[in-house]
This record gives structure tokens, C-alpha cells and sequence, in this order.
């Protein structure tokens, strides 16, 4: 049996999926009810009390752990869970962390990540760590404003990133879930080219066939925006990203295709699978 946390998000959706089509056993976690796959056992579990967690871990071989927003705030206890996963007989944990934990390691959530990272590390168990960069799917905070106007509003129009699609972390996800040869594995996940978050306008216009026009936010205006859905300090820290990535933030890793043999998989290919959101 494999665990998987966060199993109704961008990339625990299609984790769960590929697991389950390779004959593994799932047990998909989420906060909520939530349609899985046939054959795939749900559990609704908040992570913030790991105790809810104990029947899902029981006798199972692995765990892919996602925090969720709750499990960063502070005295969240995280740690907590991959003790109850040990305790529960887990041998393998496949730790979703992040690209900043490298780039950037001095910020709060940052220094929790890296903390976690270390705990997972002494714990005992196999385990392997994802740290990716920028998702391409949160051009989804889009997807309203595209229905409605044709409209892309975001700051830093011209500054790129090289986002990772969310499936191709999956199956990396997977991958590390399976095959022994990742166990001590520390990936750093990216596409394979920096994107500005105009060219992600034209290439979401392209897979509509219909023009999209890309309005400027000021980095206030974002800030506002952004901190209406996530903690004000988590804003600012996303923005200074965004608006000045520094040279290891701007470099295409090769970690993807060393675990999966192929290239990340670029934008565009995101957004024609993803198009309905935006229609």
C-alpha cells in the first residue's frame, strides 16, 4: 500500500492515477471527500492532527507527503508525521519539499522546509526529496479573469521562471515511490525553459484560439491580490521571487530527465491540457 497525502491537488491527482494504473494499492488522503480512481481507497484526514493519519499508514510501504497550507503555519507540527508513518511501519517517504530550500534558505518557511527535510533524513526510513520550482498551474490564478475578459493580469510581465508542470512531479513522485535507485535522492524539478508570464498568456491564448491580452499588475496590486488566498508574508516572499529570480532560480535542472529519461514537458503542453479551465 502506498500513501498518498494532498492526493485531490495538482500533483497528487495524477500520482494517485499513475500509481494506481501500475498495480499498486492507494490510499489517497485529502481534507475532503473526493472521487479517486477505481480501486484506490479515500480517506479524509486533516494532517494537522497525524493521529487521523494512523489508519492509513497501517501497513503501508510509503508515503508521499505534501504539506499543506495549514502544516506550514507556525507550530504546525509536520515532523509528527513521518514518526507516526515510522511508528505505523512505512519504509519509504517521498517528501514534496522546495526549490528555495537551496535558493533561498533563510526565509521562514524556508528554514521550517529544510528542518523537515533533516528530520526525514535521521528519521531511519528510505526516503527521497522533490524540491521543485514554479508550477505551471498557477496560471490558473488565471483562469477567472480569462473566462470573463480574455485577460491575463499579473506582475513582472517579462521576467521568467522555468515552471515544472505538476504531472511531470508526479511522475517523478512515482518513480521515487518505486524504484530503490532513488532512496537518498534529492531532486531539484523544473521545465525545460524559463517562461515569462506573458509568453504563458500567448501560449494559453494559442491552445484557446482566441486572443488573450496581458495587463500589468504593480507589485501592490499583486500583493493585494495574492494575499487574499494565502498569509501576507508568503505574498511578499512569492513576489520577490517572481520579480528578481536569482541565477539558481533561472537554471533548467536536468533532474527530470535523469529520473523519467525524457524532457519536462513545456508550458504550452500544460495549458492545451488544462484549456477547459479557461474557456
Amino acid at each position: 500500500m502506498i500513501v498518498v497525502t494532498g492526493a485531490t491537488g495538482n500533483v497528487g491527482r495524477p500520482l494517485t492515477r499513475a500509481l494506481a494504473e501500475a498495480g499498486q494499492q492507494v490510499t489517497a488522503v485529502s481534507r475532503h471527500a473526493a472521487a479517486v480512481p477505481d480501486g484506490v481507497r479515500h480517506l479524509a484526514v486533516d494532517l494537522t492532527e497525524p493521529t487521523g493519519l494512523e489508519p492509513a499508514l497501517t501497513g503501508a510501504k510509503a508515503l508521499f507527503l505534501l504539506l499543506s497550507g495549514d502544516l506550514h503555519a507556525a507550530g504546525a507540527g509536520p515532523a509528527d508525521i513521518i514518526g507516526a508513518a515510522k511508528a505505523g511501519g512505512v519504509r519509504r517517504v517521498v517528501l514534496l519539499s522546495t526549490q528555495g530550500v537551496a535558493t533561498r534558505p533563510f526565509g521562514a518557511t524556508r528554514i521550517a522546509m529544510r528542518a523537515l527535510e533533516d528530520v526525514l533524513r535521521e528519521s531511519g526510513l528510505e526516503w527521497a526529496i522533490l524540491r521543485p520550482g514554479g508550477f505551471a498551474s498557477n496560471a490558473l490564478w488565471w483562469a477567472e479573469s480569462v473566462r470573463a475578459q480574455r485577460v491575463v493580469a499579473a506582475p513582472f510581465g517579462d521576467v521568467g521562471v522555468p515552471v515544472i508542470d505538476p504531472a511531470d512531479i508526479a511522475e517523478v513522485a512515482a518513480a521515487c515511490l518505486l524504484d530503490d535507485r532513488h532512496t537518498g535522492g534529492v531532486y531539484e524539478l523544473t521545465g525545460p525553459e524559463v517562461i515569462t508570464p506573458r509568453r504563458q498568456a500567448e501560449a494559453i491564448a494559442a491552445a484557446l484560439g482566441s486572443p488573450v491580452r496581458f495587463h500589468d499588475l504593480t507589485r501592490d496590486e499583486a500583493k493585494a491580490a495574492m494575499a487574499r488566498s494565502m498569509p501576507a508574508e508568503l505574498a511578499e516572499d512569492t513576489l520577490t521571487i517572481l520579480g528578481s529570480p536569482n541565477p539558481a532560480e533561472l537554471r533548467v535542472s536536468p533532474d527530470v530527465r535523469q529520473v523519467l529519461g525524457r524532457a519536462p514537458r513545456p508550458f504550452a503542453d500544460w495549458a492545451a491540457r488544462n484549456i477547459a479551465a479557461f474557456r
